[in-house]
């Protein structure tokens, strides 16, 4: 069995703005720098191989947690936002009323203009999942929001409209098994796994 520990970035002022970043490459802030700075992983996970998403904000916080230089995967970058990187939910609700919501129902197939939909972000991540499991080595992942929000869909079968089936925290760890060798399936082992002061 293969396991995987997904961890969100720290935070950006874009975050702080409540600004879709998207693959906007936007890095840590001072205040995201120094939570990041006072967190580490427990040691059990510290023998384990490090990616990461190529984005500034996800490789400054592997090399803040004390990870190192991760290997750099792009199959971990956020869902893409098209025209919709740099604004925000509450500018977008403004310029599209309530077709947003019917636009934001449609789960998997939901797109922002010019970006992807959550199927595309999903089949790309079950690209290197399926990459990942048949090695057996058990993988730090520190990636973006919507990535784990889509491992959590998958391990669960979760339509990404309804009310998530776990309240995943930001500054936590999400541990995962991969299932089903060479075909990209999880499993939830533990979610909310507390990072410790160095």
């Amino acid at each position: 069995m293969t396991r995987v520990i997904f961890i969100r970035h720290g935070r950006t002022s874009w975050n702080d703005a409540k600004r879709i970043q998207g693959h906007t490459d936007i890095p840590l802030n001072e205040v995201g720098r120094e939570a990041v700075k006072g967190l580490r992983l427990p040691s059990e996970y510290l023998s384990w191989q490090v990616h990461a998403s190529p984005l500034k904000r996800a490789v400054e916080t592997a090399k803040l947690l004390g990870l190192g230089s991760p290997r750099l995967e792009p199959r971990l970058m956020e869902m893409h936002y098209g025209a919709w990187e740099g604004t925000t939910w509450g500018e977008l609700e403004t310029r599209y009323g309530d077709a947003l919501t019917v636009r934001t129902r449609r789960g998997l197939d939901f797109r922002p203009d010019g970006g992807e939909s959550p199927r595309e972000l999903r089949s790309r991540l079950q690209s290197w999942l399926e990459e990942v499991g048949p090695q057996g080595r058990d993988t730090v992942a520190v990636t973006h929001k919507g990535v784990l929000r889509m491992a959590l869909a998958m391990a669960t079968g979760w339509d990404l409209v309804s009310r998530a089936p776990a309240r995943l925290r930001w500054d936590r760890g999400h541990l995962f098994a991969v299932t089903n060798s060479g075909s990209g399936g999880l499993e939830v082992l533990a979610v909310n796994v507390v990072l410790e002061p160095p």
